[in-house]
C-alpha cells in the first residue's frame, strides 16, 4: 500500500486518506476493512481493560493489598522493572499525543498507578475520538497522530533524537542486566513458588501492554514475517526486545527527523514534507476519487 501525505491547516486539522486501496480492492472495500479494524481494536482494548480490572479486583479480594514488603520477591522486582519500561514507552507516546501538559501529566499518573487499565482506557478513548472519515481511512494512524502541530527547532529535534537513541538502548541494557542478575541470584522463574497471586496479576497486566505494543509493531512493519518475528521476541523477552526494536527504528531516522516519526510505518517516513508539518505527511491536490502521492525530500 502506498502512503501519501497529510497537510495541516494551522486553524483546523484536515485528515485525508493515507492509503490508496491495494490492488484488486475497491475504495469501498478498503474503507469497510479500515472501519472493521477500528471497531475490532476498540472492542479488543475494551475487553482487555475489563479483564485486567477484574483481575486486580479479584487479587485484592483474595490476597489483600499489594503494598506489602513480602510481596517484593526478586522476580516480582524484575517483573515490575520490565512492566514499567513498557509503561514508559506508552507514556512517551501519550506525552507526544497530548497538546495540554495538564492532561498529559494526568494520564502519566494514571498509567503509573493503574498500568494497563489506564493504557486500555486511553487507547479506547482515542478510537472513540476518531471521526467517521478517519475510521474509514487509517484508524491506527490517526490514533497515533497528534492532533495539533508541534513546533520544534532543528536543534531541539537533534537533541530529542540523540536523547532517545541513548535512552532506549540504556533501558534495554538495564532490563537485560536485571534479568541476568535475577536468574543468577534467584534461579529460574518457572517455579510454582515464584507465581504468587500478585505476581500473576502483574504478569497479566504486563502482557496486556504487550498486546498494545504488538498492534503498533504489526502496523509499522510492512512485512508480516518481520512483524511476527518482533512480536514473538517481545512476548518472550519483554522490554529487552521492545527497547531494541525502538532503538533500531530511531537509528533508521535521519538527524533532521523529529523523534515522533518512529511511531509511523517506514513507508510513511519516506514521504517527508517541508517545514511546518506534523509528522512528515502532506497532500497535494486531491481530485475527487483520486489520490496523488508526492515524495518530498
Amino acid at each position: 500500500m502506498e502512503r501519501i501525505g497529510l497537510k495541516l491547516n494551522p486553524q483546523k486539522f484536515h485528515p485525508v486518506p493515507l492509503h490508496s486501496p491495494p490492488p484488486r480492492m475497491t475504495k469501498s472495500e478498503y474503507s469497510k476493512m479500515a472501519a472493521t479494524l477500528a471497531i475490532a481494536l476498540k472492542s479488543l482494548f475494551s475487553v482487555l481493560g475489563c479483564l485486567i480490572t477484574a483481575t486486580v479486583i479479584y487479587t485484592v479480594a483474595t490476597d489483600g493489598l499489594p503494598f506489602r514488603i513480602e510481596l517484593l520477591t526478586p522476580w516480582m522486582a524484575a517483573t515490575l522493572i520490565d512492566f514499567y519500561i513498557h509503561i514508559f514507552v506508552i507514556w512517551s507516546w501519550v506525552v507526544y499525543k497530548e497538546s495540554n501538559w495538564i492532561t498529559a501529566i494526568l494520564w502519566v499518573v494514571l498509567l503509573v498507578c493503574l498500568g494497563s487499565i489506564a493504557t486500555c482506557g486511553y487507547i479506547v478513548l482515542q478510537f472513540l475520538k476518531l471521526s467517521t472519515q478517519e475510521s474509514l481511512q487509517d484508524p491506527i494512524y490517526f490514533v497515533l497522530l497528534r492532533r495539533q502541530e508541534k513546533t520544534e527547532t532543528e536543534q531541539q529535534r537533534k537533541c530529542s533524537l540523540l536523547t532517545a537513541r541513548i535512552l532506549f538502548p540504556a533501558l534495554g541494557c538495564l532490563m537485560l542486566g536485571t534479568l541476568i542478575y535475577t536468574i543468577v541470584t534467584d534461579g529460574s522463574p518457572f517455579r510454582r513458588d515464584v507465581f504468587t497471586p500478585w505476581l500473576t496479576a502483574t504478569v497479566i497486566d504486563f502482557y496486556v501492554g504487550v498486546v498494545a505494543l504488538s498492534v503498533w509493531v504489526a502496523y509499522k512493519e510492512s512485512s508480516w514475517l518481520s512483524a511476527a518475528f518482533w512480536i514473538i521476541l517481545i512476548i518472550c523477552s519483554g522490554s529487552i526486545s521492545t527497547c531494541a526494536y525502538i532503538a533500531l527504528q530511531l537509528f533508521n531516522l535521519s538527524s533532521q527527523d523529529p523523534v515522533y516519526l518512529v511511531l509511523f510505518s517506514s513507508s510513511s517516513n519516506s514521504n517527508r514534507a517541508e517545514k511546518g508539518y506534523e509528522g512528515t505527511f502532506r497532500t497535494e491536490s486531491i481530485g475527487e476519487g483520486q489520490l496523488r502521492k508526492k515524495l518530498c525530500g
